[in-house]
């Protein structure tokens, strides 16, 4: 996680000496357009020639099931931060319910591997800690993208933290196993932040597709507005008037109404 966070911090630095990159902007409601594009551009850069690439060779040397159950894992480990957002949004029966799936899928799926949970209709859900600063009444701020971590804003920021701070896999390189070197330790937190990330990308191919299409002609634009929608959405647990919610990103690649689109892919 050290070398991660030295990676985003390497970048700022390399951004804020590009010309055209400034933190200002003619329009009012974007204020850290310049930045924000220059950003934008060096993740679709990394994206293409990093990320990309080893997805599409991790989908294709992973065999389905494998893939599913690192996947599983994962989304395992996050319930334990849904359920503490769970609580601090006072959702307190939905709170039990994805507690439960995570105990459940903790044993019985063998440590995550396998969503026992969905088998008897304990539905998956989405808190994180942005969504409750946001139930909390904390705006938003301005659209922000983040080095390599992609669209965000200062209270998704704050987020990020909230959400590390309840992310076992956080604790792994700070002695959380007393018996290993310290540098085991940060190898096995950084490369399980690593795997998580290659899973996620590797999921969102199809999404990519979808985006790119939709994205015509200012991609920059598309995944601001499909961000702020996204977030707006899930704050209000998708309470939102028709009017508020533009059709371009109420579609799933199924086909089905469900949350817009999520571009953080």
């Amino acid at each position: 996680m050290r070398k991660n966070n030295q990676i985003v911090a390497a970048s700022i630095a390399f951004f804020s000496l590009l010309p055209g990159c400034a933190t200002t902007s003619n329009h009012a409601g974007d204020p850290l357009e310049g930045w924000n594009r220059g950003t934008q551009l060096f993740n679709d850069k990394f994206d293409q020639y990093a990320m990309k690439p080893v997805a599409k060779g991790y989908d294709w040397i992973m065999p389905g099931f494998a893939h599913k159950g690192v996947s599983n894992f994962f989304s395992n480990l996050n319930d334990i931060g849904v359920t503490i957002n769970d609580l601090l949004q006072f959702k307190i029966s939905q709170s039990g319910l994805d507690g439960s799936r995570f105990l459940l899928n903790s044993t019985a799926g063998l440590a995550g591997l396998i969503d026992v949970a969905s088998m008897i209709d304990l539905p998956k859900h989405h808190e994180d800690f942005d969504q409750t600063l946001g139930v909390w009444g904390v705006p938003t701020g301005p659209y922000l993208v983040l080095p390599l971590l992609g669209p965000s804003s200062p209270r998704g920021v704050t987020g990020l933290l909230g959400d590390a701070a309840v992310n076992p896999i956080t604790y792994v390189g700070f002695g959380a196993f007393p018996g290993l070197d310290n540098t085991v330790e940060s190898a096995i937190s950084s490369g399980l932040f690593v795997l998580n990330a290659i899973d996620k990308r590797a999921d969102n191919l199809v999404l990519e597709k979808i985006v790119s299409e939709a994205a015509s002609p200012d991609r920059y634009e598309f995944i601001k507005n499909a961000y702020f929608q996204n977030r707006k959405y899930l704050v209000q647990d998708g309470n939102l008037p028709d009017s508020e919610i533009d059709p371009d990103f109420k579609e799933t690649p199924e086909g089905g109404n469900s949350a817009p689109l999520d571009p953080t892919y």
